[in-house]
């Protein structure tokens, strides 16, 4: 990279997970740039990083704060570009919903609000799925006002979650959970209790549970341009999630992989929609009917959005390219076999219990193609190499504890 390039654009991401630190890590490794970001609390992967100029502010996700903390921002960096990036569902809506509101010198590659409500709560999502031919798992929806006494289409195990995720997590409650599995009728009903009780206001998905383990997954993450073309595509073979309460089905393991109809069903339904910008698939092999489910769309990077820099196809360069380039991009498929984790080995080896998959890490961690994003060379001190090995063993307690 030039240094006039370099010392055009300067990125300011929203977050303070694993997350905001992959796309920083993915800016730094390409452009050697330090980017700016904003974040709740002094605390995870960002704080103290020297790929991130990080600084915490508990009500960065407000629209007040937001909008100020940006604003002010670009009028310290008014010679450059600003691209505005968000790295958590609420920083991504306020990203769309302010998006025609922004100093000139910002730019952020995000689809208008009302695409992106839709897109995001889950309900109306399945709909734009049933539209245009996208399978997803048997789903009743259930909304607050409905009687509690109802039938159901199908039989247990039940998959329980919110709509609306932005509006269910805030209204915390001691057992709330990203998402429930159930096995009786009066589990679900307990859990339905539980949600509407909190406060939360939205409809509540109620799903057949698909069989199979943590391996049935799988990952698609995609980048759109600014006219609406898919120009980026990775899907990725999940073999293991985490389990804890909070952060389950979260990805700890993947190894990107092809697979050109869940590919092309997926970059007909973007195109479809027009969307712009990074997009991030769930999705389940279904061994019943050898079927691939979507589960729900994020209109962002995931949180493993490392995998795909990892393989090759570094995310910070697509939007680079894009929107502060200029340049027609080509399609790209992404085909390099790569193994991302957030683990380490001992938990890999011990919980991924497909033997052919287990062959496939140990071939790629010997030929070096295995990735954690959170040990990176340029960012390393003896203080964050003390926060990562307390990080690591604590995967082998949570483990242990949450996983059957």
């Amino acid at each position: 990279m030039s240094e006039n390039l370099k010392d055009t654009f300067i990125p300011l991401l929203f977050a303070g997970d694993i997350n905001i630190y992959s796309v920083a890590r993915a800016f730094h490794e390409k452009y050697g740039i330090v980017s700016y970001g904003y974040g709740k609390y002094p605390s995870g992967p960002c704080y103290g990083s020297r790929i991130i100029h990080y600084r915490a502010n508990e009500k960065a996700d407000e629209q007040e704060t937001f909008l100020a903390l940006v604003n002010d921002f670009a009028a310290e960096h008014k010679d450059k570009t600003v691209l505005l990036m968000g790295c958590g569902d609420s920083y991504v809506q306020l990203c769309s919903e302010n998006k025609d509101n922004l100093p000139a010198n910002v730019v952020t590659p995000y689809i208008d609000s009302a695409l992106m409500n839709d897109l995001i709560h889950k309900e109306k999502f399945y709909q734009l799925c049933e539209k245009v031919g996208v399978d997803y798992p048997d789903t009743f929806v259930h909304h607050p006002e409905d009687s509690r006494d109802f039938e159901l289409p199908f039989e247990g195990p039940f998959i329980i979650k919110p709509s609306n995720g932005i509006e269910y997590w805030r209204h915390p409650y001691a057992t709330q959970k990203k998402v429930y599995k159930v096995d009786t009728r009066a589990e679900l009903d307990q859990v339905l209790c539980d949600i509407y009780d909190s406060g939360y206001n939205d409809s509540v998905i109620i799903q057949n549970f698909i069989p199979g383990d943590d391996s049935y997954m799988r990952v698609l993450t995609s980048y759109s341009d600014h006219n609406g073309k898919v120009k980026m595509m990775c899907l990725g073979h999940v073999l293991l999630e985490e389990h804890t309460p909070h952060g389950i089905g979260n990805h700890a393991v993947i190894i990107t992989e092809r697979n050109e109809t869940i590919e092309a069903q997926l970059k007909a339904l973007l195109e479809e929609l027009h969307f712009v910008g990074f997009s991030n698939f769930d999705i389940k092999y279904d061994r019943r009917d050898g079927k691939y489910k979507v589960f729900e769309i994020n209109t962002r990077q995931g949180r493993s959005n490392f995998y795909v820099t990892g393989a090759g196809a570094n995310i910070a360069e697509y939007v680079v390219r894009d929107y502060i380039l200029g340049d027609e991009l080509e399609f790209h498929a992404v085909d390099n076999e790569s193994l991302w984790t957030v683990v380490p080995k001992g938990v890999m080896f011990k919980y991924v219990k497909d033997p052919d998959m287990k062959a496939k890490m140990k071939k790629l961690i010997a030929a070096g193609k295995v990735v954690n994003p959170l040990f990176y060379g340029p960012d390393s001190s003896f203080k964050k190499w003390l926060r990562l090995q307390k990080n690591q063993f604590g995967h082998y307690v949570k483990y242990k504890k949450y996983m059957k």
